[in-house]
């Protein structure tokens, strides 16, 4: 009797762990996501704060450093937590600072807000005002990318150096997967399933960092719950500004990396940009996708690192 009332005990248990593990499955994920992300950033010197800009709550992280101000930004629908890995090679050196852009992250959303690169790139500049920052070395990837550059571009008396990631912007002769899919209606961001979002995943990065499966559905559910947000936000972020026309007067030094298997934005776009900016230093890698900061955070930051010198050389 005694040994059938532990199996029973047990198995009351086991079916009450496995029902409490599928009703919080995708909260764990997050949870683990969160941890691991701020355990990290803390451990690379990155510590977060919030500053109001323009009425808006920014998230950011920020590290102190005696060297120039380096100004990180992420690319659509990502967060500041992309460049954490990149970044800590930088922190202690420098004043690090990476914003969770409006609309993203734990800055958050509110439709009234605009979310153009032009708009981005005026909010940015006063968050400098606000931490103090006169110049800033800017390095942005994808929708980033094009912000940094808009930001050269506008405020060039505020901008060292811009480091373009893969950036959006300018044409891409050869259309990009997204691209096509765009064309027949269908952007890959707007996420409306786990299946979905297996499918989306693959196409940021060539080789992505490895993830729990459990963490990976929590940002599946997560990109789910923010479908409505990013519909609103997408259009604004890809509409042209005056870069288009006047990228040539950029005069900042620029660094143009690009993943040649970026399945996003095509390679195709590199000699769009260097024609425009023919003083850029160009680096197109093999083997990799649209976020070389991700998936080679190490090869990326030596790269960076290279070009910084020679603005000081």
């Amino acid at each position: 009797m005694t040994l059938n009332f532990k199996a029973v005990l047990a198995a009351v248990a086991g079916a009450a762990a496995l029902a409490w593990s599928y009703a919080t499955y995708p909260r764990i994920g997050q949870l683990t996501y969160d941890l691991g992300a701020a355990v990290e950033s803390r451990l690379y010197g990155l510590h977060k704060e919030t500053v109001q800009v323009d009425g808006i709550p920014i998230t950011l992280y920020r590290s102190a450093g005696e060297g120039e101000a380096i100004l990180m930004l992420h690319g659509f629908s990502a967060d500041k937590d992309v460049w954490a890995r990149f970044a800590r090679h930088f922190t202690g050196k420098h004043t690090v600072i990476i914003p969770d852009l409006p609309g993203h992250g734990e800055t958050g959303f509110k439709p009234e807000w605009s979310y153009t690169a032009s708009a981005q790139a005026a909010r940015l500049v006063m968050l400098m005002d606000q931490l103090g920052v006169k110049k800033a070395h800017v390095i942005g990837n994808s929708m980033g990318g094009y912000i940094t550059a808009q930001m050269a571009l506008t405020y060039p008396d505020r901008v060292l150096s811009a480091g373009l990631v893969d950036p959006a912007g300018l044409a891409q002769p050869t259309p990009s997967e997204m691209q096509r899919m765009l064309a027949e209606g269908r952007n890959p961001f707007l996420i409306q399933s786990r299946e979905d979002f297996a499918k989306f995943y693959p196409m940021t990065m060539a080789s992505p960092p490895w993830m729990p499966g459990h963490v990976l559905d929590a940002i599946a559910d997560q990109y789910i719950t923010r479908r409505p947000e990013l519909a609103i936000i997408f259009p604004q972020a890809h509409q042209p500004t005056d870069l288009q026309a006047n990228v040539s007067q950029i005069k900042a030094p620029t660094l143009l990396l690009w993943g040649k298997e970026d399945r996003l934005i095509d390679v195709s776009a590199v000699p769009v940009w260097k024609a425009a900016l023919p003083q850029a230093m160009v680096v197109v890698w093999d083997g990799v996708g649209h976020m070389p900061m991700v998936e080679r955070p190490a090869d990326t930051a030596e790269l960076y690192q290279r070009f910084l010198a020679t603005q000081h050389r």
